[in-house]
């Protein structure tokens, strides 16, 4: 094999998220939530019990996590709860921290469940948690698991200082800068939150006039009287929703329409919460689920482009870190939705085509090569996917039929999609140079220098396909 190998130009994988779950316990869960959802009022253990099997087999899921936290508030109210409370004391906590030090977070999300089953106020058991979902990449259960423990322990230093490090990643100032206001005055505290409190009011600033905090600007006068003018202010509709709620529970669009307003006047976590009685009230109605994920793309994507703005601005670990988590969260969701969704629907492409670029960058290559092959019964797609295939098939070191996939690319591809083709047959190129055929990959390459000679580095690979003696035959 020629000096250029075949895997060379393919680099090395993509971190591979967690599987994503399978139809039949996607299913089992749903199902699970669907019971204990409906058994809120009449059984609250039962519920309980159903509520944190969905816990702790879909971990990422803040609609299960939510509910069942509720479901915790309705048994003990504010009480701290007994039974498995006691040996969290003594042995659970040393047990959490060992799987955490292990790095399995899986495991500490799962026990952590036992735990605040009978005392939902442990905030050591809550933070444990949230720092698995983290790690996790978990971040829209991360931060659930932060704001039950703020709310257990609203005035503990740890709590305050990981919700606030979490919040000022994404943009939440305000918030945190609440956080920190809450343990000014403990002993020790003042001069480290008065100047984190310093320095967040001048982020703020910065950020609000480049619109980082995701928040829409406060209406203007105008704006407002035109708002009254269509029927009255923010909260007279919410008001006025509830009520259609109350009167009506089983109505799903006046929850919907409840989620838009609190989503634009307060925070994705109150929207979540609305969604989620609406979940509940729909007996996990399909629709309604559907609509949860659509918005959950959204967030997930419209978070990490806040973040990727802020690490431009301010390039540090700690941002780097939330930009790599939001990516990884982002594509473990994207891979959950369309796994869910080319199930339900198996004759719509789109959803295939759009799980299998998410396997692809997964790193997930066999199973993208499944969905991708499916996708190619679409001739709008061919050149595309061919492109896609071949490279998925190089990633795996099945080099003949990478190299018949990139044929069909380049085959395929048509002018309107010359980026495409640029990127085809350049890997066509260099994947023949890879397998010492030099004559297709001389002929592949010339052709790309024809279209684009800047085109990467395509020009220093023709001049290394190129004999010695034509080289001088010009001088």
């Amino acid at each position: 094999m020629a000096k250029d190998s075949p895997a060379a130009e393919s680099g090395s994988p993509a971190p591979q998220p967690s599987a994503a779950l399978s139809s039949g316990e996607r299913t089992r869960l749903s199902q699970c939530f669907q019971h204990g959802s409906q058994s809120l009022a009449k059984n609250v253990d039962y519920a309980i019990e159903m509520l944190a099997v969905c816990v702790a087999g879909d971990p990422a899921n803040a609609i299960y996590l939510q509910t069942l936290l509720g479901a915790l508030r309705m048994k003990y109210g504010g009480k701290k709860g007994g039974g498995l409370s006691a040996l969290w004391s003594a042995g659970g906590r040393a047990g959490l921290r060992k799987l955490a030090a292990a790095g399995k977070c899986r495991e500490v999300i799962a026990q952590g469940v036992g735990i605040i089953r009978s005392n939902p106020s442990d905030h050591a058991c809550l933070l444990a948690m949230a720092e698995a979902s983290g790690r996790l990449g978990f971040v829209d259960a991360q931060k659930v698991y932060l704001k039950a423990a703020l709310d257990a322990a609203p005035a503990d230093v740890e709590v305050n200082r990981k919700c606030a490090d979490f919040l000022v990643c994404y943009g939440e100032y305000d918030q945190a800068i609440a956080c920190w206001l809450r343990i000014q005055n403990v002993k020790g505290m003042t001069d480290e939150a008065e100047r984190q409190i310093a320095k967040l009011q001048v982020d703020k600033t910065i950020s609000a006039g480049e619109g980082l905090t995701g928040r829409k600007p406060a209406a203007s006068g105008g704006q407002k009287a035109e708002a009254a003018a269509e029927g009255g202010s923010s909260k007279d509709r919410r008001s006025i929703l509830l009520q259609a709620i109350a009167k009506n529970p089983a109505d799903i669009e006046p929850y919907l329409e409840l989620a838009d307003l609190v989503e634009r006047d307060g925070t994705v976590e109150e929207a979540q919460q609305v969604l989620a009685k609406a979940l509940a009230a729909s007996g996990n109605e399909l629709k309604v689920r559907e609509h949860i994920e659509d918005r959950q793309l959204r967030w997930t994507r419209h978070r990490l482009q806040l973040a990727e703005k802020r690490l431009a601005e301010e390039d540090t670990p700690e941002n780097r870190q939330a930009v790599e988590q939001l990516r990884s969260t982002q594509l473990k969701y994207e891979i959950e939705v369309y796994s869910a969704r080319t199930a339900r629907y198996p004759e719509n492409i789109s959803w295939k085509y759009e799980l299998a670029m998410r396997l692809k960058a997964a790193g997930n290559h066999a199973e993208a090569i499944r969905q991708f092959q499916d996708v190619l019964q679409d001739a709008r797609r061919k050149g595309a996917v061919a492109l896609e295939l071949g490279e998925c098939f190089q990633k795996i070191r099945q080099y003949p039929l990478a190299m018949r996939n990139y044929q069909t690319a380049v085959d395929s591809l048509t002018d309107r999609e010359q980026d495409l083709r640029k990127r085809a047959l350049y890997r066509a190129g260099v994947l023949a140079a890879g397998l010492d055929d030099v004559d297709a990959a001389r002929k592949y390459l010339s052709t790309l220098a024809e279209l684009d000679f800047g085109y990467r580095d395509v020009a220093q690979r023709l001049d290394k396909l190129t004999p010695a003696k034509d080289k001088g035959s010009g001088e």
